[in-house]
């Protein structure tokens, strides 16, 4: 993997034709408690003694909030404000949403009581609904040009800020594979779904009874299972809204669409080979991290937020684990079976409504220093452990899935696709996916419920 600045793939930056609304892949929670005592966690080191970042004096003593709707770096943003703060004399308040509640709510309902945060981290859809009521534009900023390829434009501006970039896909346990197989395993050769089952069968005729660790959480069925359908119309987001669009006006019938199909294909697989098959809506999520790490597993459909899970289950940095994609077929030069989708996710958005012109102006000198100060750009990699989507970012991430989609990114096997849906979309399909999921509904069921969703979009 080459040490150098993130350099664009092939991306689409999400225009304001889009429409609202996409999950990032962040959980709110933790694999077990963050705050057990016992708990060793690496830190790795920033190098504190270069920093030719430009502070303007006349903000020190300047007080911010940040909303973080992303938990599993909680504690990391509180080290950067702090650090920021020692450099910049700007107190920035780092306030987490509580555990289960949505981030549009939460925020909303600050605004509602008069006393909204500065700034927030929120989900792209969030962004789209509130930026031209509630946002500062940030079209100005001088990131912007780092982010090429990664902003979110609402009528020709940029009203967010992209925080990282996530991806997901097909998780693999290399080791246990190698371990259960008694040879070694190149994911390179799984290309297509007979592959992929093939390797299934091995795993089970070695006595690996059950490979699979499947999610039953709507958020996880809703969005990231389920909006493969809209993504891999064409790999970008303009395809996936243009895919949306027609399904809303009637022009694609899901029941002939080739990716419906094919995605229910696929998630029959997963269904099969699924540890909790007996009883799939019992299934623990924190136990899916255990059983990869430990072997009862070899795969967890899953994205790059999930390491802390894994973590925390006792997987190491250096354990060899990476992403297969979701695959759709049995073409091996789909590009849906070639890459994995990876997208900016978490955007800030700055209050224009409530924020005075000094708390403006420190945010916005807090979000340049994320980019340009050499602390900042350390800190959103090493202590934020997340993948960065600014070009001039020369920090890898260290954990395997995150390098992982960090190297498929450099290497053109990404495709940049969000699908931008409603709020509800995850709930209310999730719900739908759930029923499918334990056979208390057939295709064509789940197929009506998706067309009635998107009718009552009108």
């Amino acid at each position: 993997m080459k040490k150098h600045a993130l350099t664009k793939f092939i991306a689409l930056g999400l225009s304001a034709s889009l429409m609202a609304g996409m999950l990032s892949g962040c959980r709110f929670g933790f694999a077990s408690d963050p705050d057990d005592p016992n708990a060793v966690e690496a830190v790795e080191p920033i190098d504190m003694s270069v920093d030719t970042f430009e502070y303007d004096p006349s903000l020190s003593g300047t007080n911010i909030t940040l909303l973080n709707s992303k938990a599993e770096i909680q504690t990391a943003l509180v080290e950067m404000a702090a650090a920021f703060e020692e450099k910049s004399g700007v107190h920035v308040e780092v306030m987490p949403v509580t555990d289960g509640d949505s981030p549009y709510t939460k925020v909303v309902s600050l605004y509602n009581s008069g006393n909204p945060p500065t700034l927030s981290i929120l989900d792209t859809t969030d962004v789209i609904a509130l930026a031209e009521e509630k946002a500062a534009d940030l079209s100005d900023q001088p990131w912007i040009a780092e982010a090429e390829g990664y902003t979110t434009e609402i009528n020709g501006k940029v009203y967010s800020f992209p925080l990282c970039i996530e991806g997901r896909g097909i998780i693999y346990h290399k080791e246990v594979i190698e371990e259960t197989l008694g040879e070694p395993f190149d994911p390179t050769t799984i290309r297509t779904q007979d592959d992929f089952v093939a390797l299934l069968d091995r795993l089970v005729e070695a006595g690996m009874e059950h490979p699979i660790s499947l999610a039953m959480e709507d958020w996880s069925l809703g969005a990231h299972h389920l909006q493969y359908i809209y993504e891999t119309y064409d790999g970008t987001s303009d395809g996936a809204a243009e895919c949306i669009n027609l399904i809303k006006d009637g022009q694609l019938d899901l029941t002939t669409y080739d990716r419906m199909s094919q995605f229910l294909d696929m998630f029959d697989i997963l269904k099969k080979y699924n540890v909790a098959y007996r009883d799939p809506l019992g299934a623990d999520y924190d136990e899916m991290a255990i059983d990869l790490a430990d072997g009862k597993t070899a795969f967890w459909f899953n994205g790059n937020w999930a390491w802390p899970n894994l973590a925390e289950a006792d997987a190491e940095e250096d354990d060899e684990y990476g992403f297969l994609p979701y695959f759709m077929n049995n073409d091996p030069d789909d590009f849906a079976n070639q890459q994995i989708q990876a997208s900016p996710s978490k955007q800030v958005m700055l209050d224009g409504v409530v924020a005075t012109e000094q708390e403006q102006a420190a945010a916005k000198e807090f979000l340049n220093w994320i980019v340009f100060s050499e602390i900042g750009q350390q800190m959103l990699v090493k202590t934020c452990k997340i993948i960065p989507p600014f070009q001039n970012n020369p920090y890898e991430p260290s954990d395997p899935l995150s390098r992982d989609i960090y190297s498929r990114v450099h290497e053109g096997a990404a495709f940049n696709a969000s699908a931008i849906v409603p709020n509800d979309h995850w709930s209310v399909l999730g719900a739908a996916m759930q029923k499918y999921l334990a056979d208390r509904s057939d295709r064509a069921e789940l197929i009506d419920s998706i067309v009635a969703y998107w009718d009552e979009q009108q």
